[in-house]
């Protein structure tokens, strides 16, 4: 958990970075790419930038609300899963308490879903390898009640209820497998990924499981040592859907997309 002595190695950073919002820790926006990340950051005054030579670039700053100044970061948590777990611990050994994934994906229900709609992920299907060196498959990957429920209501005031579904999201290891059906399972894999579509599943993306099983567990750790918002780890995620097969968003509406959906995190934490 949070340590007193404990160097992070991936990330530029040290306590006092991720310290703020009384005791709570700065709030976290984690999009995959630094490109992102950088993106995020213009929405923030006061920006302060820490440089990671593995492009993990640490933007801290601050976003207002009703004159009362809400202390902020955003980095690129990298592609995947393994990615994810370290730059998840060595925030959380940090102090960061309070996390939203800021992120793409691809839809699997066409029928009602469109390219540009997002999702705000209740859960996510494990179907990736490094949250069970944590927990059993059998231990469900939940995001926190509180930010889907932040995410819902910013969205709503932002006039987005149309373009938002709340549901599953599907994390997996392989983009070029699970999904677009390059080697030699390609037929068990689009049959996974079809089993997937019928359960009711929304999106494919590949952070999300591990980022709410890591929130879960070290949560669980923290509220042992006392009650309140201080001894709580939250994390949510919501993705804007780029991609159903053979369509996909790119350039100018891939970017107006992205801001969209800061916008609806930004005004989530602020919930």
């Amino acid at each position: 958990m949070h340590e007193k002595t404990f160097k992070a190695e991936h990330i530029n950073a040290v306590e006092e970075d991720l310290a703020g919002n009384n005791g709570i820790g700065r709030y976290v926006f984690l999009p995959g790419s630094d490109g992102r990340a950088k993106q995020i950051a213009d929405h923030f005054s006061s920006v302060t930038v820490k440089e990671s030579s593995r492009a993990h670039n640490l933007y801290l700053g601050e976003i207002e609300h009703e004159g009362t100044k809400i202390e902020v970061a955003s980095v690129a948590t990298g592609m995947g899963t393994p990615s994810v777990d370290i730059i998840m611990n060595e925030l959380i050994k940090l102090g960061a308490k309070r996390f939203l994934r800021v992120g793409t994906a691809g839809l699997l229900q066409p029928e009602f879903m469109r390219l540009g709609d997002f999702v705000i992920g209740l859960g996510a299907v494990r179907d990736e390898g490094a949250s069970r060196n944590y927990v059993p498959l059998e231990f469900p990957a939940i995001a926190s009640p509180e930010m889907v429920q932040a995410l819902v209501e910013a969205a709503r005031e932002l006039n987005f209820p149309e373009q938002c579904h709340v549901g599953l999201m599907h994390s997996k290891d392989s983009l070029f497998a699970r999904e677009f059906g390059e080697g030699a399972m390609a037929e068990s894999n689009h049959a996974y990924v079809n089993i997937l579509r019928r359960a009711g599943v929304l999106a494919s993306e590949m952070e999300a499981s591990h980022l709410f099983t890591l929130s879960q567990l070290f949560d669980a750790q923290l509220r042992i040592k006392g009650k309140g918002c201080r001894y709580r780890i939250l994390s949510g995620a919501i993705c804007l859907m780029i991609s159903d097969g053979p369509g996909f968003v790119s350039g100018e509406p891939l970017r107006q997309g992205i801001e969209k959906v800061i916008e609806i995190t930004k005004r989530a934490f602020i919930h």
